[in-house]
């Protein structure tokens, strides 16, 4: 496929599916998140857990900040969630947080049920 670091949350994906099988569904989201730190630093990936996400007016002022719950390589975002049900406001959350970044893909990942939920977004 010719999608944008496909290869790498191709590997993103399978990870966060072994970590579900793992652990399975009933877990804070913590939990899952310092798992797939974990592991995608153990397979060479560059990884920033809780990173600063700086919000700015048009005019540059800073109107907030948000922390993503991972960054790896600087190119993907990682937005993780375990509930039972992804909601709009969700993707919204990602879509915002890729925006303030810059970061052209982002991964929304829920850990929540007894099937793993996967969607990539490209901004």
């Amino acid at each position: 496929m010719n999608l944008i670091f496909y290869d790498k949350t191709e590997r993103i994906r399978q990870l966060s599916y072994d970590v579900h099988h793992y652990f399975g569904f009933g877990f804070l989201e913590k939990v899952y998140e310092n798992a797939l730190k974990h592991v995608l630093e153990n397979e060479g990936f560059f990884v920033e857990q809780q990173k600063p996400i700086n919000v700015r007016y048009k005019d540059n002022y800073l109107v907030g900040e948000y922390f993503a719950d991972l960054v790896v390589n600087n190119e993907i975002l990682i937005e993780l969630k375990a509930v039972k049900m992804l909601q709009n406001i969700h993707q919204a959350q990602l879509l915002h947080y890729l925006k303030a970044t810059g970061i052209k893909v982002g991964l929304l990942i829920n850990f929540g049920t007894g099937k793993l939920g996967f969607k990539r977004f490209v901004f």
